[in-house]
């Protein structure tokens, strides 16, 4: 590749940059389904930033010393970017442009390891760019389309100067969005609504220097929303060790371009079955974090139940989950990660597993553990594509005395409105949540401390509304007109949904 010195160009503005990333995206529709978007547009955008980023660090180095210097100089560079594999030598391309652009990113990735320390791989772009046949499939990726959306990105400079980092991981985590709205019922896989993910962070509050772990990262928008904690609060967040590990290998690959995206450095990402194969060993047991947080997939039923039975990492300790409810190994996969004296975790779980029957045993168990702290009942709608109502069961590994054999339930079902079809958090009721968890405050109808005598008296069943009730007519849930009959027809399909869960027990 020629080196030349790049002078900036004019800043793309956060607006322009969302509507520029979502109107490539449109050019694939009715070329490939809207769930495969992102199989695209997101290598796309990772080649184009770090070829933006190397020109400018490189005409950095060029105006300091000469070609020569920059030469040597570009040799130490965070992502090195080899000889004809720059967005420039592809663009240059006219005929079997997927293939030249597999070519090159395959160098990228050979051309950039990943550092072995600490018993674990860090960084490195092996396999970051995801799954590459379809760049190379002519009938649905023609070379007139990528070379299309080659040029749609080359229109702008993404350089460090022109979109700061913090702005780059905004205009990643809304096009992450974009995608999941589209994705249909694929999007829960990849995405958690960020406003509930903001409230897991605020309750968690990482510390800088900690560990922090996604067993089921998705996109990793986890992770990065609790290292944005720091960066509110002006903390140094540089130094905190990210752990991350996902089935789907495509997903994996976002996840780790949305942690170098956001400036991280120090993550480890691997693409493996949590439940199968954890990732993260420290001897002949599982690695401990200071912090979990997690969505799992829920109530899979396609998982190896036989093996956890017997489990090698001790993760049954509180019992086998049923074979079509997977979601309590992933609590003990959880627990069992957590550091014994500053671990805490905060996992999305559905309602369901603080009551359904066929888990009371394992429930009951965990209760008398001792490790959970707080349970949060959250409102319906705010997994996607899912009217269920989600919760949040809070453990820590360091309670004080006063929460010694307490937990304390926060009723928030109405603790969310709707805003063009979507349910959200707004900052009012994130601040409400997450103050009375740390202050451990009652509110009468709100919240309530429970002893765990009192939840024994109560067969164990979690379910918030027998401690903290609050009736349909104390709602005050913020709601337009058009939302209020979604929310009626999403009440009416969670009727059905208990109603045939009921028929099926029945019927056993």
């Amino acid at each position: 590749m020629e080196y030349k010195y790049r002078t900036p160009d004019q800043p793309i503005s956060l607006d322009e940059l969302k509507s520029f990333l979502w109107g490539a995206a449109t050019r694939l529709r009715g070329q490939i389904d809207a769930a495969g978007y992102k199989e695209y547009i997101f290598p796309l955008l990772f080649f184009k930033r770090i070829s933006d980023v190397y020109d400018e660090q490189f005409s950095g180095f060029l105006a300091e010393g000469g070609a020569e210097y920059a030469g040597m100089q570009a040799e130490e560079l965070a992502i090195r970017i080899p000889d004809g594999a720059h967005w420039d030598d592809v663009r240059e391309v006219t005929e079997n442009v997927g293939q030249r652009l597999v070519e090159a990113f395959i160098a990228i990735e050979q051309a950039n390891p990943g550092e072995e320390a600490d018993g674990r791989i860090i960084g490195g772009l092996d396999g970051i760019f995801g799954p590459k046949d379809g760049w190379t499939n002519k009938a649905k990726m023609p070379d007139h389309i990528i070379t299309s959306l080659i040029e749609d990105f080359s229109r702008y400079n993404l350089s460090l100067a022109a979109c700061p980092a913090d702005e780059m991981g905004q205009a990643y985590e809304y096009l992450v969005g974009k995608f999941a709205d589209d994705a249909g019922n694929t999007a829960q896989e990849f995405y958690t609504n960020r406003t509930v993910v903001d409230l897991m962070a605020e309750i968690l509050q990482p510390k800088p220097g900690e560990s922090i772990y996604d067993p089921t990262c998705g996109s990793g928008g986890m992770l990065v929303k609790c290292l944005d904690f720091l960066r509110k609060k002006g903390e140094p967040w540089q130094g905190v060790k990210v752990f991350g590990q996902e089935i789907n290998a495509l997903t994996s690959a976002i996840a780790r371009m949305n942690l170098y995206l956001n400036g991280v450095e120090d993550f480890s990402i691997v693409r493996e079955d949590t439940l199968a194969h954890p990732a993260f060993i420290d001897g002949s047991k599982l690695r401990k974090f200071d912090i979990v947080l997690a969505n799992p997939p829920y109530s899979i039923k396609t998982w190896n139940r036989e093996a956890f039975m017997n489990d090698k990492w001790g993760r049954n300790f509180l019992g086998t989950p049923p074979q079509g409810r997977a979601d309590y190994a992933f609590m003990q996969h959880i627990i069992a990660s957590m550091n014994s004296n500053t671990g805490r975790c905060a996992i999305l779980f559905p309602h369901g597993v603080l009551f359904r029957d066929e888990e009371k045993e394992i429930r009951k168990n965990l209760i008398l553990q001792d490790d959970i702290e707080c349970v949060i009942g959250l409102g319906p709608n705010l997994f996607y594509n899912s009217p269920m109502e989600a919760c949040i069961i809070i453990c820590n590994k360091n309670k004080t005395s006063e929460m010694k054999n307490r937990i304390l339930m926060i009723n928030a079902v109405h603790e969310v409105i709707r805003k063009n079809g979507e349910s959200l958090l707004l900052d009012k009721h994130i601040e409400k949540i997450s103050s009375t968890y740390h202050e451990k405050r009652e509110i009468e109808g709100f919240s309530k401390v429970t002893s765990l005598d009192e939840i024994k008296e109560k067969d164990y069943n979690l379910n918030i509304s027998l401690y903290a009730y609050k009736g349909f007519l104390e709602i005050s849930e913020e709601v337009l007109h058009d939302d209020a009959i979604e929310n009626w027809q999403n009440s009416a399909a969670l009727t059905k949904q208990a109603y045939n869960e009921l028929m099926a027990l029945i019927n056993q």
